[in-house]
């Protein structure tokens, strides 16, 4: 609806608004340009009253006022009639923003003398100058004011304090208080809002008391702005004993003041108490109270009660707010409920920067990153001007997805915009290259950076840390030194990573020492040296600071059972995750998956299946995470049938999952699985890494599949242009030699690109024990023990090839060279599982509780096989040079046999038997066992230190190929 001009009102209706009789009344006694004078082509602006409201009033600022002139002869009542119309007119100003039109009124009532030396006027405008932001043309109005009341001075402390200049405020309160004017309740009001805003607790104080003393300290919006000062001082005890002391002075914004200073506090449930407490007192929320409250349902994930508000507010049939829609989107996208927060975002009639960054933030948060860049895009067709916000988040979301691609794109868009000064765009963008891969683009963006903080310097050093370049971390930590900065906790852990990688013990120590020096050590630190000091090896030290730990959390018992599994203690490991559950911390979804691994290092299917079903009976997520370890662990259990029945029910699976099963796959010699598994992967779509073709080699080689091998070292290379690793080298050597092509595999190691490792020379050394090439074991037992000569496996199988040889003195030698540098033979052990209880054996074992009754058992499973198989002990597989009588009872003594013996009394008939061997079966054994399955009818499954042996009826799964 649109206001026409009249010239003379004479009647007016009651129904019409008020700034209709304001405007009527003021233009009846003010002379204005005849139509004829007029332009018609320039028509006198007019105010608006929105359609949707009668009863309010909107000015829109792009619209002028006419130009107004006084009449020469004004009567007294005339000009009482003027003031009215001006203030009225001014309020409307300041409420709508509209400076121009203020302006224009102002300098009517500069023309008007009988006005303007009013002091009533210059106060109305002073008000609306501050509430316009033009805090310059306030200030300068104020000063030219000769009559200066409380009302002048409110006005511009209340302009200050509200555009968040604070201590402007507070100094014009301190000159009022000189001038001699004494402050009222508003005056108190707005200077104790800038107290909190400064956080001078001293000055708020001193105005409290004040207050006090001047018997207006129980006033309503004194008490709402003391609640709101002390707890922005951090003082939220004072906050709520004010508030408690106050039970008739509370109106809504009371309840506001609290609920906020709660959210401000941190206190979130406590916002909830008071939400409810003020429900209960029948005050209504108001906008403000919706978004204090849903603040507080986001931190503390309570998306049925913030859902519960929601439905209050489309009850009250009215528009919502930006900001309650803002917070709603907010609260539902950290909530993970992203399907509710579009919903919120697509009824929005009206959106702003936050509306959009809080719907590309829920993106990322939620993992949702290719969504994240589609809207992204979005916004960019909307019209909508990213700023640093948005380019943190989707930033944040390409370092995540590993997009350099677009991670550049987006680093070019801040470069165009000047967003990359900023100092938390430069950090996103180092943590995003850093993610990606690209030290290099990190490493540029840090040293352009015109200004780094904390998070600067520890995201830099973690980046350094992660791409193994310990050297560039250390350094860093060392500049951070020489500039003075005292490291947080978080840098520690940073450079801390640095020396995982590293394996320095000396320095890990004194980085240790460094944290315990300046009082870093918090409980999330002391976790992470636990990690630290298990990688180095160091589970002693690892335990003490376990061990001294007061206040453990799920993360520190999880770091030492991490400790103990990754030093194969997987006994020690499972027995702290006893004393976890006793001490009742509820193991978490990463609990398990360490818990997992031990039972995976100790082949238990039993506690396996256990923990499995522990998981199941807590809800724990069955995630990709979860289900990987699983299929692991039954694979490594000898289950691969349970493997492969999780993985077939998974109905996504990621790269890590099929390179977990193509791994299993080749633990089992199933070799051709492994190889359709990885064909249908790559029709899925998915791209395999350095890992997955590792896991595929290795299937190839343990399989006898050397031409399918070579065919797919080399897909790696040319076609998805993957640089091999030495691991890789490693197969490709491994293939060749268990297929007897030993100088073939000695010629590519020759023809390799890189130095070849002691892994490489180490497979070399095996084929050629197998196959009898004394010369190439010569060559590859040399370069061996030159690259590792702290490792006794390797002096070992060198002396067995030697042995093999027939060369004892060259045997002799390397025994003395292990026994000059304290090394020590790992000794064969094999173990087996009954019922709850693990057993297990070395060669030649006396320790055992029924060791005659398993002694007699072998014996006779041994004559039996000799009587009704021809089995004959292959005494080629002793390797010391002793008597070939002794030779055959060392054979009959082996840690293997005497669990197979302790399985075949304590198990029913036809059932099968599992055996677990640290070390390679000997061939012997091997055929030992395989007339066991056929004689005994049993099928035997046995895993070495390379692989598993399904023996039945007389075979083996790997085809004698091991």
């Amino acid at each position: 609806m649109r206001l026409l001009t009249v010239s003379h009102a004479s009647v007016i209706p009651k129904s019409t608004p008020k700034l209709m009789v304001l405007s009527s009344h003021f233009h009846s006694h003010l002379h204005f340009p005849s139509p004829t004078t007029a332009s018609s082509r320039n028509p006198p602006p007019q105010f608006s009253i929105p359609s949707r409201n009668p009863n309010t009033t909107s000015l829109s600022p792009r619209e002028p006022l006419l130009p107004l002139t006084s009449s020469p002869h004004q009567s007294p009542s005339s000009c009482f009639s003027h003031l009215e119309a001006y203030s009225s007119l001014l309020e409307l100003c300041a409420s709508q923003k509209a400076i121009k039109q203020g302006q224009q009124i102002h300098a009517h009532i500069l023309k008007s003398t009988s006005l303007s030396n009013d002091g009533f006027l210059p106060t109305k405008l002073l008000f609306m100058y501050g509430k316009c932001g033009h805090l310059f043309d306030a200030h300068d109005l104020f000063d030219d004011m000769r009559h200066r009341t409380v009302f002048c001075w409110n006005a511009l402390v209340g302009s200050y304090s509200s555009h968040g200049q604070h201590s402007k405020a507070i100094e014009l309160y301190m000159e009022m208080r000189g001038s001699g004017v004494m402050p009222d309740a508003c005056t108190f009001a707005s200077v104790l809002k800038a107290c909190g805003g400064c956080e001078d607790l001293h000055l708020g104080s001193e105005i409290h008391s004040l207050a006090i003393k001047r018997g207006i300290s129980a006033t309503t919006f004194v008490v709402n702005a003391l609640v709101a000062m002390y707890s922005k001082c951090g003082r939220f005890d004072l906050a709520v004993k004010l508030f408690e002391m106050a039970p008739d002075a509370r109106d809504v914004v009371t309840w506001n003041s609290i609920i906020s200073a709660c959210v401000q506090d941190g206190k979130f449930y406590a916002a909830l108490d008071f939400f409810r407490e003020m429900g209960k007192s029948r005050v209504d929320m108001s906008s403000y109270t919706v978004v204090a409250v849903l603040q507080a349902c986001t931190e503390l994930l309570l998306v049925k009660l913030g859902m519960e508000i929601h439905a209050s507010l489309l009850k009250l049939n009215r528009r919502f707010h930006i900001f309650e829609s803002n917070a709603l989107l907010v609260m539902y996208s950290r909530c993970g409920r992203m399907g509710d927060a579009i919903r919120v975002f697509d009824e929005m009639d009206e959106k702003d920067k936050v509306s959009w960054n809080s719907m590309l933030s829920g993106y990322v948060q939620n993992g949702l990153y290719v969504k994240a860049i589609e809207f992204f895009n979005e916004m960019l067709e909307s019209g909508f001007e990213f700023d640093e916000v948005s380019i943190i988040s989707l930033a944040s979301g390409l370092g995540r997805l590993e997009n350099l691609h677009s991670g550049k794109a987006i680093h070019g868009c801040a470069i165009k915009c000047g967003f990359d000064s900023e100092l938390q765009v430069g950090n996103t963008l180092i943590d995003m290259y850093t993610k990606c891969g690209n030290v290099k683009y990190a490493e540029l963006v840090f040293h352009k950076m015109p200004s780094k903080d904390y998070i600067s310097w520890t995201t830099a050093i973690a980046g350094y840390a992660r791409s193994s370049r310990h050297l560039e971390a250390f350094e860093l930590f060392r500049e951070v030194q020489r500039l003075g900065m005292e490291a947080d906790p978080v840098m520690i852990g940073s450079i801390l990573l640095a020396c995982s990688s590293f394996g320095c013990l000396s320095l890990l120590k004194q980085i240790h020492g460094y944290a315990i020096r300046h009082g870093l050590l918090d409980l999330l630190l002391k976790n992470t040296i636990i990690d630290i000091y298990g990688d180095c090896r160091q589970v002693s030290y690892a335990n003490r600071i376990f061990e001294r730990l007061e206040d453990k959390d799920v993360v520190s018992w999880t770091s030492m059972i991490n400790c103990y599994v990754d030093n194969a203690l997987f006994n020690e490991a499972l027995s702290l995750s006893l004393d976890m559950i006793k001490a009742n911390i509820d193991p978490d979804a990463v609990a398990l998956v360490s818990i997992i691994a031990a039972v995976s290092g100790m082949s238990s299917l039993i506690k396996g299946k256990e923990i499995h079903g522990f998981g199941i009976r807590r809800d724990l997520a069955m995630d990709g995470l979860m289900c990987n370890s699983l299929i692991d662990m039954y694979a490594l259990c000898g289950r691969i049938d349970a493997s492969f029945k999780i993985f077939n029910r998974l109905r996504t699976k990621d790269l890590v999952l099929w390179t977990t099963i193509i791994r299993a796959c080749g633990l089992h010699g199933k070799g051709k699985e492994a190889i359709e598994i990885f064909n249908e992967m790559e029709d899925m779509g998915l791209v395999p890494d350095h890992v997955a073709f590792l896991a595929l080699l290795y299937a190839c080689s343990h399989s006898g599949l050397n031409h399918d091998g070579k065919v797919y070292f080399d897909k790696m290379i040319n076609e998805y242009k993957l640089d091999p690793w030495p691991e890789h080298y490693a197969c490709v050597v491994d293939v060749l030699g268990r297929s007897g092509r030993v100088v073939e595999a000695f010629k590519f190691i020759q023809s390799m690109p890189v130095e070849p490792t002691a892994a490489i020379w180490c497979s070399l050394l095996g084929a050629c024990r197998v196959h009898s090439n004394h010369q190439l074991a010569e060559v590859a037992a040399e370069n061996l023990l030159e690259l590792e000569p702290e490792n006794p496996g390797n002096y070992v199988l060198v002396s067995n090839v030697f042995a093999a040889m027939g060369k004892w003195e060259e045997v002799d030698t390397v025994r003395a060279m292990m026994e000059d540098k304290g090394l020590r033979k790992e000794p064969a052990l094999s173990w087996i599982e009954l019922g709850n209880k693990v057993h297990k054996f070395v060669a030649r074992d006396n320790s055992h509780r029924d060791m005659e009754e398993i002694y007699s058992k072998l014996e006779e499973i041994t004559k039996r096989l000799e009587r009704e198989g021809g089995y004959v002990a292959d005494t080629r597989f002793v390797l010391h040079h002793v008597e070939e009588d002794q030779k055959v009872k060392m054979l009959n003594g082996h840690s293997e046999r005497l669990a197979i013996a302790l399985g075949l009394i304590h198990t029913p008939d036809r059932t099968q038997i599992r055996i677990f061997k640290n070390l390679r079966v000997c061939g012997d054994c091997h055929e030992f066992t395989k007339f066991v399955s056929k004689f005994f009818e049993r099928e035997i499954i046995v895993r070495d230190a390379n692989r598993f042996h399904h023996f039945r009826d007389g075979c083996c799964s790997c085809g004698n190929f091991w």
